[in-house]
């Protein structure tokens, strides 16, 4: 299971290189912006991937999951502190799945 992962890594790297090519304009503003989370000191690099890597659980996007499970692990995140992480992932898709029900049940009772 570790190559496959490892595999995704380097396809996305390769595929993201793609589309530097193709839009270059893009992936340098995408480039600024991902540089410019990182400026402050406020964040230390693990806590800005346990974060990242959260939000990638949450928008279901296999290639920041990817990108920044490797990041976290580089950034010395330890196994306890990824499952935290990801318990807040869940917990707040399940907190928004409530807000979302109740919008739900007030356009029901409101038509």
């Amino acid at each position: 299971m570790t190559n496959e992962w490892q595999d995704r890594l380097k396809a996305l790297v390769k595929s993201a290189g793609g589309f530097k090519k193709a839009n270059p304009a893009v992936a340098a503003a995408f480039h600024d912006v991902e540089v410019a989370t990182r400026e402050s000191d406020v964040l230390d690099a693990k806590t800005h991937e346990l974060i990242s890597l959260a939000v990638a659980v949450t928008t279901r996007c296999d290639g920041c999951l990817t990108a920044h499970a490797a990041a976290a692990k580089k950034a010395g995140a330890t196994e306890a502190e990824v499952a935290a992480a990801l318990g807040t992932a869940i917990a707040l898709n399940a907190g928004a799945a409530y807000v979302y029900s109740s919008r739900a049940l007030e356009a029901y009772q409101s038509l």
